[in-house]
């Protein structure tokens, strides 16, 4: 360990940029002109090799973004591209991009297409790393970017995911950087149920954060509608805590005190010899007890269900196709030697 965190300083190390797209043809020219104008800077400046690449993961979207991933990968060596088979997800996209990415980089940063992460933290990201640092986390300042309903939903997301005992880091999205040594541990992970903002931090590596101002986005709109940041907040529970569970232990405990009390108040009532309908008791009751019990078994149903796709071990994506190019640095003094790969035939990748 102690040799490779000298060689970090030492020399340039190759960085590969990690983007999900999911319906984002409107942006993709824009976000590939920025992010190879940064990622020249980089390389001028000796925070990362030429070998550095641009890797595109194509969640399965419905308009021209594959055909313009295409384009940008036959048009320069520094871009690479892999599609999936169907939607699979943002998570799923950026675990992909990560593994594919691990053989040949040193530190690999994932960050959206839609270009209102801060690219120019990329600078403090690289420093961090150089330091000893096997990821780096960016957590925004603020979110003054964001609408009321999105602000006020992704704070009581946190505020949830803390009281549930879930080790999130507030304000942090999918914008970090993981090192190849980071990377290798993650990839022994097999939880089909992904949430990567709770399980990077589990690995407990040495870490840092990088905090950015978000920007407007530049061209389209949001693909992370309310269903979908629903179901991240459900995988990100069930995934990384069991305190639901023992909520329900302790609803039951205080629904059962509470039965007992309401018995023995009627009990009471009955040996005075009153005489009382009981109705609107009766109904109070009844509809806790049902309502109780309905969302204890939605609940319990909930880990039901992840143990079932767990115990299936469906891959958690299929890659269809897949677009690199050996970089010109190594093929300099080498004829006809680019090797270009592009997978038609579907293949199963477990991550």
């Amino acid at each position: 360990m102690a040799v490779k965190m000298e060689n970090r300083g030492k020399k340039p190390n190759t960085l590969y940029l990690v983007v999900p797209c999911y319906n984002e043809e409107e942006v993709l020219p824009r976000t590939a002109q920025v992010m190879r104008d940064k990622l020249n800077r980089l390389t001028e400046a000796g925070k990362a090799s030429r070998r550095s690449k641009i890797m595109f993961v194509n969640d399965g979207s419905r308009d021209g973004t594959w055909r313009l991933i295409h384009g940008l990968c036959g048009q320069d060596p520094v871009f690479c591209g892999l599609s999936f088979s169907r939607n699979y997800g943002h998570q799923s996209a950026i675990l992909a991009g990560m593994m594919a990415a691990r053989a040949h980089a040193d530190m690999v940063v994932t960050i959206d297409a839609d270009l209102q992460q801060d690219i120019e933290a990329l600078d403090r990201f690289i420093e961090c790393y150089q330091e000893g640092c096997e990821i780096v986390y960016g957590v925004r300042n603020n979110r003054n970017t964001d609408g009321f309903f999105k602000k006020t939903t992704a704070n009581l997301f946190y505020g949830l995911m803390h009281v549930l005992g879930c080790n999130v880091m507030s304000n942090h999205a999918d914008y970090r950087l993981l090192s190849k040594r980071a990377l290798d541990a993650l990839a022994e992970y097999r939880e089909v149920n992904l949430f990567l903002r709770g399980l990077i931090p589990t690995m407990g590596f040495r870490s840092d954060v990088v905090y950015f101002d978000v920007k407007e986005r530049e061209a389209g709109s949001s693909k992370y509608t309310f269903g979908k940041m629903l179901t991240l907040a459900t995988d990100g529970i069930t995934s990384m805590s069991t305190r639901p569970i023992q909520l329900i232990t302790f609803m039951g405990f205080a629904v059962v005190l509470f039965s007992f009390i309401m018995i023995v108040y009627c009990l009471v009532d009955w040996a005075f010899g009153n005489n009382i309908p009981g109705y609107t008791t009766s109904l109070i009751v009844s509809l806790l007890m049902g309502g109780l019990t309905i969302f204890s078994l939605g609940i319990v149903g909930e880990y039901v269900g992840k143990i079932y796709l767990e115990t299936k071990s469906r891959p958690r994506y299929i890659v269809e196709s897949f677009i690199w190019k050996e970089p010109e640095e190594k093929t300099e003094n080498l004829e006809n030697s680019e090797y270009s790969e592009e997978s038609n035939n579907s293949e199963t990748n477990g991550g």
